[in-house]
Formats: C-alpha cells, structure tokens, sequence
C-alpha cells in the first residue's frame, strides 16, 4: 500500500501533540459490518448527496450525516438544504467505537482531559459525518470547528487508500504533513491538534480490499462531539 512517497513502517504514530495515527484498528469484520451500515444510512431518510458551498461550488465527495445534519457551517437536526427531512439519529454502537478509538489513540487517561497525553472517559460523540470518496474526488484544507465542543475528533478509513494532509492550527499551508491512510485505519485529532487544518488531496482508486465490502472508492467516518442540545 505504497507507492514510494511513504514509509513502509506501519506503526501507531503521533503526527502532532495530539494526533494520533493507528493503523490497522479497525478489524475486517468490523469494516464489514461499517460499510453494510453506511449504505443502509446513505438511502436516508436524509440520502448522500454532494454539499453545496456557500459560494455555489460543490464538494466532490459525497456525505450523510447522523445525529446532527452539518452543512457550511453549521449543524441543525433536519437537512434543509437537501430535502428538509430529519436526520437519521446516531447510534450508541458508534459512540462506544468512538471510546475505544479514544483509548486506542491516547491509552487509558490520566484525568486531565483531552489534551493528547490521556482520555478521561467523557467523550460522548453525538454526530457522525459519513464521506464517500470515488475516484478523482478530494477534501481542501479546513478546519473542523462548527461544534462548540473541543473534544478530540475520531477518523475512520475503509476503502482505496489516500494521501491524508494534516497540518497546523494557523494557516492552510506549510507546515503539514502527508500520511497515508489505508483501510482500517484510525486517525484522532485533539488537544492542542484539535483545530488544526486537513484535507485529502489524493485517493488511491483501486487500492481497496474487496473482501471488506467495497470495489472501489473510500469511506470515512468522523465521529464528532457537537456541544450542541435541541
């Protein structure tokens, strides 16, 4: 699953204070039993669709929501901008994933928070955002911060392989960093990494394992704490 542009080393790494690379976390069958879901969730009753932008231009992967429906740049509990309808709501099942994620990225806590050293037991996603990436398809550099809450973000791959660019908290360019992600990967990002930019500037087609359940394209699921009640 490299071209040249990577390492081989396969092994859990920090990127930045705070964020954490695991790769290979997430066992075959649980990417089975993730993709069975994400295409049951994907027909609604709010279905993928491409995002538009504020701007007018479209985003060229495809995204559902659970739990809270996210559109530039907030949330809300019903898909205006698709066809009004509730949300689909967010399962427990991911929110325990989530917590494992956390424990898998950061150990066992020390009780100081979120601040990359430890998890304390208290993430408590409420909303999953689902991206489904076909070929050609990419993500600028942003920022994740329309939720009011500055608990760690849980990333997980299934699928083609990509270039995974995260950088800093200051500006969309340099310094960054390229990681590979591959199916089954786990990334977190909190702390002092929390709101650092990041965008998947290439996938690889064709890189994906079929026997997960997918011939091509990538899924990743981002499990996200909003701050948000009603």
């Amino acid at each position: 699953m490299t071209d040249g542009l990577f390492p081989v080393r396969r092994e859990r790494a920090e990127v930045a204070p705070g964020a954490v690379h695991v790769p290979g976390w997430l066992s075959l069958e649980r990417q089975r039993e993730l993709v069975e879901a994400c295409r049951e969730w994907a027909r609604g009753p709010v279905p993928m669709r491409h995002t538009v932008l504020p701007g007018g231009g479209v985003m060229s992967v495809r995204t559902v929501c659970l739990g809270w429906h996210w559109r530039p740049y907030r949330y809300s509990r019903t898909a205006d901008d698709v066809n009004g309808a509730p949300v689909a709501p967010f399962p427990g099942r991911l929110a325990d994933l989530g917590r494992a994620a956390l424990v898998a990225a950061y150990g066992d806590g020390d009780g100081d928070g979120y601040d990359g050293d430890g998890y304390d037991g208290a993430y408590a996603p409420d909303t999953a955002l689902i991206n489904f990436y076909e070929a050609g398809a990419r993500m600028g550099m942003h920022q994740d911060k329309e939720e009011r809450s500055g608990a760690p973000v849980v990333s997980l791959s299934i699928g083609d392989s990509c270039v995974f660019r995260f950088g800093n908290t200051v500006t969309r360019g340099r310094p960054y960093t390229d990681v590979e992600l591959v199916s089954g990967d786990l990334f977190v990002f909190g702390g002092a990494s929390r709101f650092a930019y990041h965008g998947v500037p290439k996938v690889r087609p064709g890189t994906a394992d079929p026997t997960v359940g997918m011939a091509s394209g990538r899924l990743n699921i981002t499990l996200r704490e909003t701050g948000l009640t009603g």
